[in-house]
């Protein structure tokens, strides 16, 4: 690959790019479903080839192809040559990358047991069974468990002198019950919704999940759900468990703090961010308590990886610190328009697509509380559990998220179950309102396998790590359930 890669970039200089970046990328991804015991899908899929990003006249070109000749990759070069420089006829500003970056270096996610090493009926006779004991709880409908790896290859170089190797490993898995009665369908989730929670990690995570050990809880949980009471409206205190916290900061967070979508290279798909330049290093976006930060280093998160798509290599950057907003994730582009360095953050959907600003792992740094404890703290309020819905404005201000079950809270104790939760806010009001965290013992990096970007879209996979926190004098009940 390395021979193709260095051809790429001598054929692309040749024909008048300033800059060139070619990777090559080999993706593996094996998934299993199954349902109500049975065998629903096993999807296998593999891909291979080579992205060409060029700068000509200050402008970007790219292509991309999955046959790697040497024929291929000299087309594919002066392909890109060629849109550059049909893009610098509109160009509104020359590209400046910032300071040149080069990088020798290889990374390989840590793994104790390789995914694609264990035997499809291991996994298969695992997820049947996290199935068949949820099946046993009267009033259960639907039972689903569902397990994917994905081993990434991956090679880039760039006539900066940059040459760096990459083996990405990824683990996930989950389960969820759904039970359907007097006119209501309830599902719980486990250990994540949206189909299952996902790690850097090989297939010890799935062991460590312990699926079939889970199944009945949560498939009790679902029938409950039925004949719970529904979420009542009001102002209250709102404890959110770290799952439920890790998406509120992907959507109000993360996203808001992608610099494409502050200089506006990025509003069609989902919007811009009310986070803009003038609020950098003044704006309070929460309490004192918050702490956000980018971290691709963290073993096991979603975001890690050595060197993101551009050669940066990974790292950790402060976001928010005591509740003041201080850095975005940045390309090398967009932080040397504001006079900075990347901080690592941009990569692409496979070799098929150009590089974009992405979430590493963006977190929320842990308090000092045991959840026990901040429980007792809690006069008044409602604990929520496991993410159901999400809505969020263009702007990543004004948002509505619901969650799959929760409880009361009376006088420091969990009381009645609660069905159909949500809770409603803007987002530096309700970071605002944070006035305590769960330490790091209830940490947990969560894995969002699923976040959408760009046009066409690229799917990443981000991490989150997240403990249990409260907020005070929250809306809830914007949904009433029967």
């Amino acid at each position: 690959m390395k021979d193709l890669l260095l051809r790429a970039l001598d054929t692309a200089k040749s024909r008048g790019a300033t800059y060139v970046d070619a990777r090559t990328v080999r993706r593996q991804v094996e998934s299993i479903h199954v349902k109500n015991g049975r065998v629903e899908a096993v999807l296998s899929h593999d891909s291979l080839g080579m992205g060409i990003r060029v700068v000509v006249d200050g402008s970007w070109g790219f292509a991309s192809s999955s046959a790697l000749t040497g024929q291929e990759v000299d087309r594919l070069a002066s392909a890109a040559v060629q849109i550059a420089k049909a893009s610098a006829m509109v160009k509104k500003r020359p590209v400046d990358l910032g300071p040149h970056i080069k990088v020798a270096g290889s990374y390989q996610t840590p793994v104790k047991v390789d995914p694609f090493k264990v035997s499809l009926e291991e996994k298969i006779e695992l997820l049947l069974k996290a199935s068949q004991e949820m099946q046993r709880i009267k009033g259960i409908n639907i039972a689903e468990a569902s397990a994917e790896a994905q081993k990434e290859t991956k090679a880039f170089a760039s006539t900066e002198g940059s040459y760096i190797e990459q083996e990405l490993i990824e683990m996930g898995c989950g389960m969820d019950a759904t039970a359907v009665g007097q006119g209501d369908v309830q599902r719980r989730s486990y250990p994540n919704s949206v189909g299952r929670h996902q790690v850097t990690e090989g297939w010890e995570f799935v062991t460590r999940c312990d699926l079939p050990g889970n199944a009945a809880r949560i498939a009790e949980e679902a029938v409950a759900l039925i004949t719970a009471k529904p979420c009542p409206s009001g102002r209250t205190a709102v404890i959110l468990d770290g799952s439920q916290v890790a998406l509120q900061v992907h959507e109000s967070c993360g996203h808001a703090v992608e610099l494409d979508r502050v200089l506006g290279t990025e509003a069609a798909f989902a919007g811009t961010s009310f986070l803009t330049i003038d609020k950098l290093g003044a704006f309070r976006y929460g309490s004192g308590l918050v702490n956000l930060t980018a971290d691709a280093t963290i073993p096991g998160g979603l975001g890690t990886f050595g060197y993101d798509d551009e050669g940066v290599p990974a790292q950790r950057s402060p976001l928010v610190r005591e509740g003041i907003f201080i850095g975005y994730l940045m390309s090398r582009e967009s932080a040397a328009a504001l006079g900075r360095t990347s901080n690592g953050a941009m990569r692409a959907d496979g070799w098929g697509r150009i590089p974009l600003i992405r979430m590493t792992n963006v977190s929320l740094e842990p308090g000092a509380w045991k959840l026990e404890d901040l429980i007792a703290d809690t006069d008044d309020g409602i604990y929520m559990q496991t993410n159901r819905s999400w809505s969020i404005d263009d702007k990543r201000l004004n948002f509505q998220f619901g969650t799959e079950i929760a409880w009361e809270i009376r006088k420091g104790k969990l009381g009645d179950m609660l069905k159909n939760a949500t809770y409603t806010g803007m987002t530096p009001a309700f970071w605002g309102s944070c006035d305590a965290i769960c330490n790091r013992d209830h940490w947990t990096i969560w894995g969002t396998p699923n976040c959408g970007k760009g046009q066409p879209e690229q799917v990443a996979h981000t991490g989150h790590g997240a403990a249990p926190a409260r907020f005070r004098n929250v809306q809830v009940g914007v949904m009433r359930g029967r």
